[in-house]
């Protein structure tokens, strides 16, 4: 039996991303949480701010025997716009910037290869920005930042921002959503 992989993503504000990757079939842990800044043990407040260097991330904990790496990479390039540099929609400032976080060379290799063939294919109109960096102190979240959509999904933003992405997630990869996320 394969041993469980981690991956760190940033792509936005961390409860769309989170809600997504619960979905994913494979997956068996998502936390929010901040990486790639310059304090120890951020909180939102001062992560928000902008002045720390962190981004809100995802650390997703998967089976690479039932959902590999790249699975994982076309996700995370559907749920966001990897072409805007530290912004998503009306989330503005370096804490939301597109950012892998990887674990290992190989992990490294694949993500960078991956965003040359969607650069190459003009998967977008603009070139893709996401940050590959080696992952750094991953600092969890508050707690009440983590299960957030699944918790307050009548909340206006989840209504607005976090359900749609969700939605779109559910239709675009229905054959890998877990049974019990299934519409």
């Amino acid at each position: 039996m394969m041993s469980d992989t981690v991956v760190t993503l940033g792509a936005g504000c961390f409860w769309c991303v989170e809600a997504v990757f619960q979905r994913l079939e494979g997956v068996h842990s998502v936390e929010s949480g901040y990486m790639g800044g310059t304090i120890t043990n951020p909180t939102y407040k001062e992560v928000c701010s902008g002045t720390t260097g962190h981004a809100e991330v995802v650390r997703v904990t998967y089976d690479p025997a039932v959902v590999s790496f790249e699975d994982i990479l076309h996700v995370f390039f559907s749920a966001h716009d990897p072409t805007t540099l530290n912004r998503q929609g009306n989330d503005v400032g370096t804490q939301y910037r597109s950012a892998i976080f990887t674990y290992s060379d190989e992990q490294r290799s694949v993500a960078k290869a991956y965003i040359e063939q969607l650069d190459a294919a003009k998967t977008w109109p603009e070139p893709v920005v996401t940050e590959v960096t080696p992952a750094s102190t991953f600092y969890k979240a508050e707690d009440y930042h983590q299960n957030y959509f699944n918790d307050n999904g009548s909340q206006p933003y989840c209504a607005f921002v976090v359900r749609p992405k969700v939605e779109k997630f559910l239709k675009a990869f229905r054959d890998r959503v877990k049974p019990d996320y299934r519409p």
